[in-house]
């Protein structure tokens, strides 16, 4: 009880600055390229739900070009997206923006993934219980699947979460995303991609 009001904030805090120090050259690195490649717009940000449904602006690095077709219509996510930004999201190093989310409050360094708006309201009341916590850079879904599970599976694993929460779940949670990490043994696509077929009435 004491680590869900009180110790994973303080957790939350100190290992996003860690993480933000040793990552730092790297997130430099990531931003030159960006210029280099003709990405001069260097991140974006989407409006997310965070606990209790509250709205938020999760920013990640940006991967695609904003092309359109004649209409004006966006062309889709495959055409539109940079060499360099498939790299970035096959590796999560996208998501290295997040850790600002989390010194800002809106996520902490575990917990169940952001998802876009709207399918908050297509989730019964079990699913909900996904957001009575901060949303996560990793989660217990990514680190028993993540893509290669139903959307049935993940919202299991992030109720279970809601409920179960603690200092240790969290330490196994955060090697285990390391391990997957530097194994590159996981396919590392949009964590969302799917939803809609999940949520057909979603538009």
């Amino acid at each position: 009880m004491i680590y869900r009001k009180f110790g994973k904030r303080l957790f939350d805090l100190v290992l996003a600055l860690l993480l933000l120090f040793i990552f730092a050259p790297l997130i430099g690195l990531i931003c030159i390229i960006q210029i280099l490649t003709g990405q001069f717009r260097i991140f974006y940000s989407q409006s997310r739900n965070c606990i209790n449904g509250d709205i938020f602006q999760i920013i990640k690095f940006k991967t695609m070009k904003n092309s359109r077709d004649l209409d004006g219509n966006l062309l889709p996510d495959n055409v539109r997206i940079t060499r360099f930004g498939k790299i970035l999201r096959n590796l999560s190093l996208d998501e290295l923006p997040n850790l600002i989310n989390v010194l800002l409050g809106h996520m902490s360094i575990v917990g169940p993934r952001p998802l876009p708006l709207n399918f908050y309201f297509k989730m019964n009341s079990i699913q909900r219980k996904r957001y009575t916590v901060r949303p996560g850079i990793t989660g217990l879904a990514q680190v028993n699947g993540r893509n290669s599970i139903s959307w049935p599976s993940k919202f299991a694993y992030d109720t279970e979460y809601a409920t179960s929460m603690n200092f240790a779940l969290d330490i196994m949670i955060i090697l285990k995303t390391a391990l997957i990490f530097f194994k590159a043994s996981v396919n590392t696509e949009l964590h969302d991609k799917g939803i809609d077929n999940y949520f057909p009435d979603f538009k």
